[in-house]
């Protein structure tokens, strides 16, 4: 029995609920992406997916490691960041060039 099967409910529950909500946020954006018809369209669905499903789970692993380990552990932090900084600059950045070809 490993630390992680020790978890009292009060912490599954939520952290279970986060993660759920992230990754069914990040397939309504995967789906955007593959059913919207434009390109336009298309590069919008993928970073609300993806920034706000990070979120969720993100806040499901602080939840989880925090009380598993006895400690705030907020390293997660950083890698939500990254997230959510560089997908919709990259995004952003294609949107631009699409909008350059297309003149």
């Amino acid at each position: 029995m490993t630390h992680l099967d020790a978890l009292p409910l009060w912490a599954v529950i939520p952290a279970a609920a986060l993660l759920v909500l992230g990754a069914s946020l990040a397939l309504i954006g995967s789906f955007g992406l593959l059913k919207l018809p434009t390109f336009y369209e298309r590069i919008h669905a993928p970073t609300l997916g993806t920034s706000w499903g990070t979120a969720g789970i993100v806040l499901a692993s602080i939840i989880v490691f925090s009380v598993s380990e006895g400690r705030p552990v907020l390293h997660e932090l950083l890698i939500g960041g990254f997230v959510t900084v560089t997908t919709p600059v990259t995004l952003m950045l294609l949107g631009r060039a699409a909008l350059y070809r297309d003149k």
